[in-house]
């Protein structure tokens, strides 16, 4: 008998006070899938001032899920890339398809007795380490990252992302730079290399602006500099490479294995990044690891919407030979953001670490998800933009 797919209950949750360590992710979507028989699977699309967008697409693809096998997740699938005409460029179609995609690999799981990683190829490994982000909230000066990233490092955290420009964007000025290149050089002389430093640009930069700060951080051995150019300006990327020697990562960006194929065949990158709620989800971040993989190159995946997200992503990446490191915003959520979850994953000394249950493995607060229930739009705040970490925007010093 087929395992039909009878309620679909799209919720948005969040905390439209605040939120100190990711701004742009105040708000959540979820989405819980119920069979004809009872079993329940989530799912999760990410929001970045695209909360009512995305929510509206996710009630597109349900008319393409409704009522269907859960099993037959390839055919519903193709139903909705049939029908979704610009699928391929739309950031509110892939999250909310990949939604979808994570719900019903959690089902699947649930009704085989087996976590997700076993259904994909088996583990390679059992636990998956991990770099911290949001965790320098209200940091301006190096001396402010240090004392941060002193209380990363006592959790056991072993690697860190950050963005060190302030607020420079598309240029950036000489005294924007020597500020950024100060705060990486007291990151490195605090920590020497017991800590990785992965310098987050947020494709803010034109070519002459990012030339001109990856060459100033250059020195610094960092492992990776994630997105140096504004993201229409990829094919600029292997000139850029060709004047640095430290990597080149990008990915969040990219909704499909197809353009991340592009990305990697154009050797526009050394280390990719994509984001298992917005490419069209567990399914297709195989594809997307097989294709990094025919290439050598390395997978980090974008991770900083929620725990469901999380636990989707661990699921591949125990599973893939070609993982690197894995973003985490988990210690530096808020605590209902936390509290989603009651169980699922762990962190250890700068690890995770799955429960090995069946599905995402993960168990749901549903008492905290209703409590948190909201709807609308996310808070905008007029000082500084989504994107960046809380209270690091103004640093007195204009473009």
């Amino acid at each position: 008998m087929a395992q039909k797919i009878r309620d679909i209950d799209i919720i948005e949750v969040g905390d439209l006070s605040g939120e100190l360590s990711s701004p742009w992710s105040s708000t959540m979507i979820l989405l819980r899938l119920t069979t004809d028989d009872g079993e329940v699977g989530y799912g999760q699309a990410p929001t970045t001032l695209m909360t009512l967008p995305v929510l509206e697409s996710l009630n597109e693809v349900k008319r393409c899920f409704q009522g269907k096998d859960v099993f037959s997740l390839g055919k519903n699938t193709m139903e909705f890339y049939r029908n979704s005409f610009y699928l391929s460029r739309s950031m509110e179609a892939t999250s909310a398809l990949s939604a979808f995609d994570i719900a019903s690999w959690d089902i699947i799981g649930k009704y085989t007795g087996q976590p997700i990683y076993k259904l994909i190829g088996g583990p390679v490994r059992d636990k998956v380490r991990i770099y911290a982000n949001g965790w320098y909230s209200g940091c301006k000066t190096p001396d402010d990252f240090v004392d941060k990233a002193k209380i990363a490092v006592n959790k056991g955290i072993t690697a860190v992302k950050f963005d060190p420009f302030g607020n420079s964007f598309d240029q950036i000025s000489r005294e924007n730079l020597e500020k950024a290149s100060a705060i990486v050089e007291a990151m490195r002389n605090e920590f020497g290399f017991s800590l990785d430093l992965l310098i987050e640009f947020h494709g803010r930069f034109s070519m002459d602006a990012a030339v001109k700060a990856c060459a100033e951080l250059d020195r610094y051995s960092c492992t990776f500099f994630e997105e140096p150019l504004h993201p229409e300006l990829e094919d600029m990327l292997p000139l850029l490479r060709s004047r640095i020697s430290t990597p080149v990562a990008l990915g969040e960006r990219i909704l499909n294995a197809r353009d991340f194929a592009r990305n990697i065949y154009g050797e526009k990158v050394d280390i990719i990044q994509p984001d298992v709620t917005n490419c069209r989800g567990i399914s297709e971040l195989r594809n997307i690891y097989a294709i990094a993989d025919s290439r050598g190159i390395p997978v980090a995946p974008h991770n900083a919407f929620g725990p469901i997200q999380t636990a989707a992503t661990l699921n591949v990446d125990i599973a893939m030979h070609n993982f690197l490191v894995q973003e985490s915003f988990e210690e530096f959520w808020p605590e209902w953001k936390r509290r989603i979850i009651k169980s699922g994953y762990e962190r250890e000394n700068g690890n995770f670490k799955l429960s090995g249950k069946a599905g995402l493995g993960i168990e749901l607060d549903e008492k905290v998800l209703d409590d948190h229930i909201v709807k609308g739009m996310e808070p905008l705040n007029p000082s500084e933009p989504p994107w960046v970490v809380s209270g690091t925007w103004n640093n007195g010093e204009s473009n």
